[in-house]
């Protein structure tokens, strides 16, 4: 099968309100292309040079989503047009985009990402650290004006158990829901790729990321 009767496979047996974003990592302007020719205008990148230059030669209405761990000198090159930063999980980056937005005349959204996993080389924040910057954000309304974080993301862990999987999705759900109360910005849990999107969606991600299903596994 070519790449976009991938697409189309993953798209029919999706809910309509799952977000589906096609991982172009790595994959050539042509391929994305094929993609987008299929009528998928959603993308993620996890490298901000690489976006950046997809971002200059591509049509501009796709929607680019920075998927990966940012950087916070590299925050300037995407600050003009990037549509989501998935990967948020300190105040120094916090900072970053907001000036960033405001130099661009933006609101730039943002997830906040938990480490759901618990393993010591995954980016991410705890409970706590979540919830303390949620409430320096709230304390600091006024200054924030240029950053939106509207939800969470969190990476299972890498595996073939499907319990420890359900487990750590669900825990990032209760986690949404519980802020989702008290936060009416909250509307996107980011969670799920390739090869665990279903067991993702039946615990609340409305938003996935599918790279491989997509574009076939990377050379």
């Amino acid at each position: 099968m070519n790449i976009s009767d991938n697409l189309t496979n993953i798209l029919v047996g999706l809910p309509k309100n799952i977000t589906l974003i096609a991982v172009s990592k790595t994959q050539s302007e042509n391929d994305i292309l094929n993609v987008y020719s299929a009528g998928h205008k959603i993308f993620g990148e996890n490298k901000i040079q690489e976006m950046t230059k997809k971002w200059e030669n591509l049509p501009k209405d796709i929607q680019w989503h920075m998927i990966g761990h940012v950087q916070t000198n590299k925050v300037k090159y995407m600050a003009k047009y990037v549509y989501l930063i998935h990967g948020v999980d300190n105040m120094k980056l916090i900072n970053v985009i907001n000036k960033q937005g405001g130099i661009h005349g933006r609101i730039i959204k943002c997830l906040l990402q938990v480490n759901i996993s618990n393993e010591s080389n995954k980016y991410g924040l705890n409970e706590s650290k979540l919830f303390e910057i949620l409430e320096h954000l709230k304390n600091n309304d006024s200054i924030y004006k240029n950053i939106k974080i509207i939800g969470l993301m969190g990476m299972a862990s890498f595996t073939n158990d499907h319990k420890l999987i359900k487990a750590q999705f669900k825990f990032l759900q209760d986690l949404f829901l519980k802020i989702k109360k008290i936060n009416s910005n909250f509307t996107t849990l980011s969670m799920g790729m390739s090869n665990d999107y279903l067991i993702a969606i039946k615990n609340g991600s409305n938003m996935i990321r599918i790279g491989t299903k997509i574009f076939g596994k990377r050379n």
